[in-house]
Formats: structure tokens, sequence, C-alpha cells
């Protein structure tokens, strides 16, 4: 069929030139021609070819009805996956899906549908493997930029001015009675908070100080428990907004050592001697002060470090003014030993990167508290003062307390460390060696409330956080007491409290790219507000 079309046009158009060629051109008779010869070759293929011809050239025509009828949404799913095979194939009719019709493919039609449509299921399967950690990542939140008249007079401030400023605007803070992005229950003062937060975009400028060799400096250590000071470490030098080259611009110095790193780099295993980890931060501190004029010019109270290792404190006793006045966020924020000071200090959150890649991995999803059969579980290494005392009082003891040392291999079969996690209404979360401990941030992943128990423990951010809207904290001398206390506490008040968890989720996640008031902000957010409280405001 299709040669005796081409026949027939050959033919014309050979007329056609024989025409044109040696005689005068008519043009009426020639426009005729290629009306008619048009008119042919539209409507001849409809009266002798079998098939419309979009079935032959095109994919069929789709009209996809409400998914919301009998077995509606099974059709249309299965229609439009048949249209993508059709595009390809020849097939004896051009299905329409209309309001009340429906479609019975072929046997055969069934299967090239039933096979990729499995194809294309397990692509998404991947999909959703890859990008698990899209669902977790909450919106972000607009930043509004400051009047241009404004940001000019900060920019003519000198640093000390410019913070005196920023100080008195948070005394008069304006009253936020409701945000969008902020939930006020878990704030000590959501309106302080958001001034001060706020100031810090608009003013602060961090500078960081080029020298140190890799690995104890700038190399983040992005994986374990102690992950915390890697990922600061790693978003605060590739930062655009905070960072400034020109020092004299700067309101903070940033110390960019990593405490597990040293570590591992200067202990000698087994040797319980830490005097040369903390002789190389004496003698790294006093480099400091030697080639700038910086340290000395507040003798290191404008200076911070991070510092997440259960060691991070100790390598610092060599040096005075490393120890007591420069700004310190550690995660062995232990109130009891005279070196983390709680009235400039910030307690570091514990977060535990398994995969740097995909940071955000099982956040979220605790199933219902009426579907929840543990009311308190723990599972971990025995160490410490706290946890044999806690396995004594309760470890095969009741069976709404899950006591555990190392979660046994015959129940992690049947349900998962993190599974036991999001079972369960509360999480025990007892000291180690020392005060700090990673299981705190896991329990508000996989929103499940917090139990403490760390004596002389400052918890993480608590300089803005309330940690009595979403957590309990229980005395170490109270271990044998504690289910009675936390039966005591009514069912409206632990939702609340779980409601409170999931707001909270938000700033402490570490984020692939730092998002506004997520862990990196909040913890330099503390470290500003440290910063701000050691500014007087003169007397007028």
């Amino acid at each position: 069929m299709i040669q005796i079309f081409r026949h027939i046009a050959v033919v014309i158009m050979r007329e056609i030139l024989r025409h044109c060629v040696w005689n005068r051109i008519d043009w009426r008779k020639l426009l005729l021609a290629s009306a008619i010869t048009t008119a042919v070759g539209i409507l001849g293929p409809s009266y002798v070819v079998p098939y419309p011809m979009n079935t032959w050239l095109l994919s069929s025509s789709i009209i996809v009805s409400s998914p919301i009828s009998l077995n509606g949404s099974l059709q249309s799913r299965e229609s439009v996956t048949q249209a993508k095979v059709e595009q390809f194939h020849l097939v004896p009719t051009a299905p329409i899906l209309s309001v009340n019709s429906t479609v019975i493919p072929s046997k055969a039609a069934r299967v090239k549908v039933s096979g990729k449509r499995n194809s294309v299921a397990r692509r998404r399967r991947k999909k959703s493997k890859v990008n698990n950690d899209a669902k977790v990542v909450p919106p972000v939140p607009p930043r509004i930029p400051a009047p241009r008249q404004l940001q000019r007079y900060i920019w003519s401030l000198s640093p000390n001015d410019a913070l005196l400023y920023a100080k008195k605007e948070i005394e008069h803070a304006p009253v936020v009675s409701d945000d969008p992005y902020l939930y006020a229950p878990i704030f000590r003062n959501i309106s302080v908070f958001k001034r001060s937060y706020e100031l810090m975009e608009l003013i602060l400028k961090v500078y960081i100080y080029p020298d140190g060799k890799r690995p104890i400096f700038h190399q983040p250590h992005l994986q374990g428990i102690y992950a915390s000071e890697g990922w600061f470490m790693k978003f605060m030098e590739e930062n655009r907004q905070f960072l400034t080259r020109d020092p004299e611009k700067a309101h903070l110095f940033y110390l960019p050592y990593s405490a597990r790193q040293l570590g591992m780099a200067l202990y000698v295993p087994n040797s319980h001697n830490l005097r040369p980890l903390s002789i190389f931060m004496r003698d790294y501190a006093n480099m400091l002060a030697a080639k700038y004029p910086f340290w000395n010019r507040t003798h290191g109270r404008d200076h911070f470090l991070v510092a997440c290792h259960d060691w991070g404190p100790y390598t610092l006793t060599m040096h005075t003014e490393l120890t007591k006045n420069t700004i310190k966020a550690l995660c062995n924020a232990d109130a009891s030993e005279g070196i983390f000071d709680t009235s400039k200090d910030v307690s570091l959150p514990e977060t535990t990167i398994k995969t740097p890649r995909r940071p955000l991995r099982n956040v979220g999803g605790g199933i219902r508290v009426s579907e929840r059969p543990i009311l308190a579980f723990f599972a971990g290494n025995m160490h410490g003062r706290v946890r044999p005392k806690l396995l004594e009082y309760w470890k095969n003891k009741d069976e709404d307390l899950r006591i555990y040392g190392p979660l046994p291999i015959r129940i992690s079969r049947k349900m998962s460390y993190v599974q036991h996690m999001k079972s369960s209404r509360y999480c025990i979360c007892p000291m180690g060696y020392e005060v700090n401990s990673p299981r705190i941030v896991e329990a508000i992943y996989y929103e499940c409330v917090p139990v403490i128990i760390a004596d002389n423990f400052v918890l993480p951010l608590s300089d803005v956080l309330d940690w009595s809207a979403f957590s309990v904290v229980v005395a170490e001398k109270d271990i044998p007491k504690l289910k009675e206390i936390l039966l005591a506490i009514p069912l409206r008040r632990y939702l609340t409290m779980l409601t409170n968890l999931k707001m909270l989720q938000k700033h402490f996640l570490w984020n692939p790219r730092p998002l506004r008031y997520d862990l990196f902000h909040m913890i330099l957010h503390s470290i500003w507000l440290s910063r701000l409280n050691q500014i007087q405001i003169p007397e007028s």
C-alpha cells in the first residue's frame, strides 16, 4: 500500500516539474494540483488503511478519568503504562480511556504491561532508597533580607560595636506569639531566640585560622558517634554567609581542629596518657598567640572550638586561657569537672552518623502510641557507673521495660535496635564513661521520648531549648523507681512531649546542605549567643 502511494506521488511530481520547466507556469493550476495532492494524502489512508494513522505513527491518545471509581486507580495506571508500550509496538486497537469506559487488554499486551510495570516499580524502589532522606528534609524557612540602609549601618560598625548593637536589640526583642517555622513550646524564650538568630544572620562573621596540618586540622571526620565535630567543621569551612577572610572584621575566631583526629594521630593505645594531646594543643594556642594579634587582644575570649570526642575537654588542660576563656562546644558537657563552664560553653549534641552520604537515614517513622508495645527500652555496652546499676534493677525484671546489655542476636533477628526505639514510648539514655550519650539524639530521630540518666550533664543547646517539654530527666539515685516515675506521667502529658519531640527534630538534623534552624545553625547560634553574653551594655 505504501508503494502505491509512493508511485502516485512520483508521477504527480514528475508532471508538475515537466510543466514548470518547459512551459509557462500557471499558478492557479499548480495550486489546485497541490491541494488535490494534499487532500488525497490525508484522506486516502483513512478509507484504505485498516487502522487509523495515529495507531501507526503516534502513541495512543489518553483521557484519564477520575481515579476514584470502581478499580479506577488500577485501570488508569495500567492504561497509561500500556500507552507507553504501544509507542513502539503495533496493536490492533487504539484504546481510549473515557469517563465510563474500561479497557481489557489482550493477553500479550497484559504480559508486556506487567513487565513494564515491574521494571518501573523496581526503578521506583531503587530511587526511593537513594532519595529516602528527602522525606525528612524540612521546608526551608525564607530569609527576609534586612533593609539596605540597616545593612550599610551594620557594615559601618566595628565588630565590638556591632555586637553591642545586637545585644541591645535582643533585650528589646519583639514578642513572637506565632511563627510558622518555630514551635514555641520547645524554646525557653522564642522571642529572644528568633531575634538573636536574625541578628546572627545579619551580623556574624567568623574567621578560620588557616594554620594546622591535616589530619588533625581542616579534615572533618563525618562518621560514627563523634561525627558532630566533623560535620560542623565541614559546613563552617564551606560556608559563604558567615565566613570572612579579613580577621579585622571577625566577631569570632574558629580553631578548626578535630579531637577525634587528634586522638587517632597522637594517642598511644592502652597508655591511658592524654598528656601528649594536651601538649600539642598548648603549643598550637601559643603559636596562634605569637603569630597573630587577635588572641592576645581578648586572651582567647572571642575564639571557639568544637570537640565531640570524650577526651575533648582533657586535651585543653595544659593551656589556661584555652581552658578558661575560649568558648568550647563540647559533647562531654560535664559541669562537675571544672572544665565545662556553664556560663559560656555550649553543650554539643552527640549524633551517630553511619552513612555520611545519607546523614538523615532512618529519621522519623515512630509508630502510633496505641501500637507501641514497649514502655521503655535500652540496649548497649556495659561501661560507666550508671548502666550496670540500670541492669541490676531492671534486666529481665519487668515485661514493660526492655532493658538489655548488648542487644541479643535472637532478639535483634525479630526486631532491630531501631525498631525497638520506634516501638517504645520512652528510650532510656544513661551515661557511659562520660555524661554524654548519642542515644539522646537517636531518640529524637526515632520519635521516642528520651529518659536521661546522667547527673551533672548540661543538656545539649539548653541555652535556648526547654528540655522539660520533650524529655524526662531521672536522677541516678532514682533508678530503682524508674517504672514508677514513667507511669506517673499522664497520657496527655506524654502526647504533648511526643508532639514537641517531632517538632524538635528539624533542629537536630545534619542536612546534606545546611538549612535555616538546623543543627549546624543551632550550634553556631549558641556560640554566637555565648559571645554576646560577654558584651556589657554601658549604663547611660
